[in-house]
């Protein structure tokens, strides 16, 4: 489980349930657990208003600068 937090605010946005190695560049909307964002649009947002992402469907493609993790990834079997 991964917390995704905001690099300005340093608010909790997501849980989220990474499986596998490598960098988050997308969340799913599935696998999102607890959801504190706002969604205005096609952008998602922090509470503070720092842009986390963009929504493209059953996905959310991530700002690499606009957050940062903490927890552990799953390993893929």
């Amino acid at each position: 489980m991964l917390t995704i937090r905001c690099t300005k605010c340093k608010n909790k946005i997501f849980r989220y349930l990474k499986v596998g190695k490598g960098r988050v560049l997308r969340c799913h909307k599935a696998r999102i657990l607890r959801d504190n964002s706002l969604h205005r649009g096609t952008k998602v947002l922090c509470r503070c208003g720092n842009v986390i992402g963009t929504d493209e469907g059953n996905s959310i493609k991530m700002h690499r600068q606009a957050f940062f993790h903490t927890g552990t990834k799953v390993a893929k079997e």
